[in-house]
């Protein structure tokens, strides 16, 4: 037996293990985890390389933490790496294809990404954040990290629910490893790659998200560790403000993510060259940047600074306006990248700016600014990013002060709340309702699609020609041969379904024999279609009032391929739903 037999037999073996046994998918998952760890310190080393490099910052320094861009020709590094993303999108233009991320992935591809795709979506993200770009790298470390999961899950042959969980696996190690936080990382998972939190998954994510923690540590990567400067004394009685701070940063959230689409429809309907749109949102980002350098990048080192220092309203007012215009044009202008820490960074900034409000407002009210600092970067990352809990954890992981921890919850949830009733959407989830898709999580509505007419119909259609007499219809379809005959035209297109009891009903006229069946045909103009969705044919079948509609290929050949029952349509509906729910409760 030569080595590819035994390698064959080999890796046969291993997918019925993964398959059948549970503990075997740890190892899966931790391996993903580890992958998923190496490339966040991978990439977050070349984009501080970057950041070195063109900004002439020390190595352990932040960009957005720089007091200055000296000289301030350094601030056209931007809009060079505006000119290089133009230059990859014109080499892969004739290429180019809608690339799928991981929420997507689990919400309509049962799990199944492109590993080049999301390669690509990286060296963007490096591009793009290393040059300043007021974009952050996780859109990038989640993308890298999901695909990476997916293609191993392919090559194992995993079933759908287990495809799904190995994707959120492979973002829950990204985050944990970019974080140095286990507990937001699987959460992370949950909450917005998976779309559930169940038994059946709980132990494979939180393997990914310590494994890819632990291998970012081991590396030395630079994890985005925040910090508070001193402990937190908070009462039961301290909840009010927070909790209106919730909502705040609610709304904050919708308007930060109505400018950024405002922003990007301005750039497309502009008669600048797409190639050529980065560049120019890259030199308006570098002259904001010779005003206040917190306006690039991610925002890691404003981050430390608002949240640290004590700091002039009039200068968190600016910072933030400029943070919030960096990020639109940055987004708006086609650099790639995520709001994730720079929606944290803003938030920041709201939670300072309320504190000091309030306390104008009421002395009395008590609101610690750093406190104030800490609920509005979770309670806006839940708006824009989504995951109550997540944000949560990450509050939690980051002051390891339970005491905060039930307000950020309860503030965060609040937030979530007044983003799902005045807008509907998370950030990612927009972006995708902006391309037309319509799902809100990760949830996964992709077996919905999947079920389409053309799986259910039955393709052992008999038809007969409109043409045909009367007489030798009945003789050739006796009473309780069948309900239904289909018919067609002498160029085959079709004509109408016929029910044999009516035709059998109707008496014989005397000009019988001269008289054919066309005028018997029903439903002439109710027609499926092989890829008609489930919920589509529904309807028609709703709108006709028929138990049976005939498939044709296409409206204008109207070529009958096959026919289907709603008894049927419901029925294969019906367990394909039951499926669903069984995989959402972990019942497998």
């Amino acid at each position: 037996m030569g080595l590819s037999a035994l390698l064959d037999r080999a890796a046969s073996r291993a997918r019925a293990l993964i398959r059948t046994q549970e503990p075997s998918l740890l190892i899966v998952a931790a391996v993903i985890g580890s992958l998923a760890g190496v490339a966040v310190t991978v990439m977050s080393r070349l984009a501080q390389w970057l950041h070195v490099l063109l900004f002439a910052i020390q190595p352990d320094d932040f960009l957005s933490a720089t007091a200055t861009i000296s000289p301030p020709w350094r601030a056209a590094a931007t809009a060079g790496g505006g000119l290089l993303l133009g230059a990859l999108y014109l080499l892969f233009f004739r290429r180019a294809r809608q690339i799928v991320d991981p929420i997507e992935a689990n919400a309509l591809h049962g799990g199944r990404m492109s590993l080049r795709d999301s390669l690509r979506v990286a060296v963007e993200a490096i591009i793009s954040n290393g040059s300043g770009a007021s974009v952050g790298l996780e859109a990038g470390y989640t993308q890298v990290g999901s695909a990476m999961a997916s293609r191993i899950g392919q090559r194992l042959h995993l079933r759908r629910t287990d495809l799904r969980t190995v994707v959120g696996c492979g973002a829950a190690g990204a985050i944990a490893a970019a974080f140095s936080a286990p507990l937001t990382g699987a959460f992370y998972g949950f909450e917005l790659i998976i779309g559930v939190y169940t038994v059946a998954n709980i132990a494979p994510v939180m393997t990914a998200s310590i494994a890819g923690f632990l291998v970012a540590q081991g590396l030395g990567a630079a994890a985005y560790t925040i910090e508070v400067p001193n402990a937190l004394t908070l009462h039961a009685a301290d909840y009010p403000p927070y909790l209106v701070l919730g909502v705040v940063a609610g709304l904050a959230a919708i308007g930060i993510m109505r400018l950024v689409t405002l922003i990007e429809v301005a750039f497309q309907k502009s008669r600048l060259p797409r190639a050529i749109r980065p560049a120019v949102g890259g030199a308006i980002i570098g002259a904001l940047a010779l005003y206040s350098p917190q306006v690039l990048a991610a925002g890691h080192g404003a981050l430390h600074l608002n949240l640290t220092e004590v700091v002039p309203v009039g200068l968190l007012l600016t910072v933030m306006v400029l943070k919030i215009a960096g990020v639109s044009i940055s987004l708006g202008s086609g650099f790639r990248g995520g709001m994730f820490f720079a929606s944290l960074f803003l938030g920041v900034i709201v939670g300072k700016l309320f504190a000091i409000l309030v306390t104008w407002l009421a002395p009395s009210a008590g609101v610690d600014p750093v406190a104030a600092a800490i609920v509005g970067m979770s309670a806006l990352g839940v708006g824009i990013v989504g995951g109550p809990l997540t944000m949560t954890f990450l509050a939690l992981e980051a002051t390891g002060d339970l005491a905060i921890t039930g307000i950020v919850l309860a503030a965060s949830i609040l937030s979530a709340i007044t983003v799902r009733e005045f807008f509907g959407y998370s950030f990612s989830t927009w972006r995708l309702h902006l391309r037309g898709e319509t799902i809100r999580s990760a949830i996964d509505v992709g077996w919905l699609r999947g079920l389409t007419v053309g799986r259910m119909m039955r393709t052992d259609v008999r038809s007969v020609l409109a043409t045909m007499p009367v007489d030798a219809f009945r003789s050739l379809f006796p009473l309780g041969s069948t309900q239904r005959v289909v018919v067609t035209d002498t160029n085959g297109r079709y004509a109408g379904i016929i029910l044999v009891a009516e035709i059998h009903s109707t008496p014989s006229s005397e000009d019988a024999e001269d008289a054919t069946i066309q005028p018997f045909c029903r439903q002439p103009d109710k027609l499926l279609f092989p890829n008609m969705s489930a919920q589509t044919a529904a309807k028609v079948f709703d709108e006709s009032e028929s138990e049976e509609l005939v498939v044709v290929d296409d409206a204008s050949s109207r070529h009958v391929v096959g026919l289907l029952t709603e008894a049927h349509l419901f029925r294969r509906y019906a367990e394909e739903l039951d499926k669903a729910r069984r995989s959402l409760a972990g019942e497998g």
